[in-house]
């Protein structure tokens, strides 16, 4: 547990930023699929998301280690599980809510695992 706090101590900036920008591109690729292929407002605003999730990304490997920064870009994938079930009424099987689990663990272990 030691360890996982001298990570976040090291890392806290670069991962808050990653968080971030997952969140940033895991919303422009949900209006890019309420765009249904058309220019509209919809996929206008995806791609400023998305290039607003880039630039987050960027800032944050200023902030961090990029073998923990980098993996924890896998949290978008919850971010879309999440919007596609809430706004785009997908359903959510077990298998999607497991995977999902795996992946929070496995960004909080790669989070926690950086040190001197």
């Amino acid at each position: 547990m030691n360890e996982f706090k001298q990570s976040f101590k090291k890392n806290g900036l670069g991962i808050v930023l990653m968080v971030l920008a997952s969140l940033q591109t895991a919303l422009g690729q949900m209006f890019w699929k309420m765009a249904n292929g058309e220019l509209n407002w919809t996929l206008i605003l995806g791609f400023f998301l998305y290039f607003l999730g880039a630039v987050f990304m960027i800032i944050a490997f200023r902030f961090g280690s990029l073998s923990v920064l980098h993996p924890l870009l896998s949290i978008g994938y919850v971010f879309a599980l999440f919007f596609g079930s809430l706004v785009l009424q997908e359903t959510i099987t077990e298998s999607n809510l497991l995977g999902t689990l795996f992946i929070i663990v496995g960004a909080a272990l790669i989070g926690g695992g950086d040190h001197d």
